[in-house]
């Protein structure tokens, strides 16, 4: 799903909304969330999930082709945890299969 398709179904599930209205709205959801994010703050949807910033340490690491030593520098990279409800569905019901007939 894209931006645009969001847009869209938020237009059509909600009929007094125009499609200009409903473009402002995600577009000011992401912005929120973006900035929150970008601030180091945690994001917690109930049923949905949580987004945060995990920080990746500085490293060394070698060049591939040459074997160099390569000092790779500190990243703060986004990270997402599906909340449980979200799991369930996408993953559906776990079924055992015993193999041994």
């Amino acid at each position: 799903m894209t931006r645009s398709d969001l847009v869209e179904l938020l237009a059509e599930r909600f009929g007094q909304l125009t499609h200009h209205d409903a473009d402002a709205a995600v577009k000011a959801l992401l912005d929120a969330m973006s900035d929150t994010l970008t601030q180091g703050h945690r994001i917690e949807i109930r049923g949905f999930g949580s987004f945060s910033i995990n920080r990746r340490p500085p490293r060394v690491g070698r060049n591939p082709r040459t074997g160099e030593r390569v000092d790779i520098p500190e990243r703060r990279v986004l990270h997402f945890k599906p909340g449980k409800a979200l799991r369930d569905a996408v993953g559906g019901p776990t079924i055992a299969h015993d193999n041994r007939h």
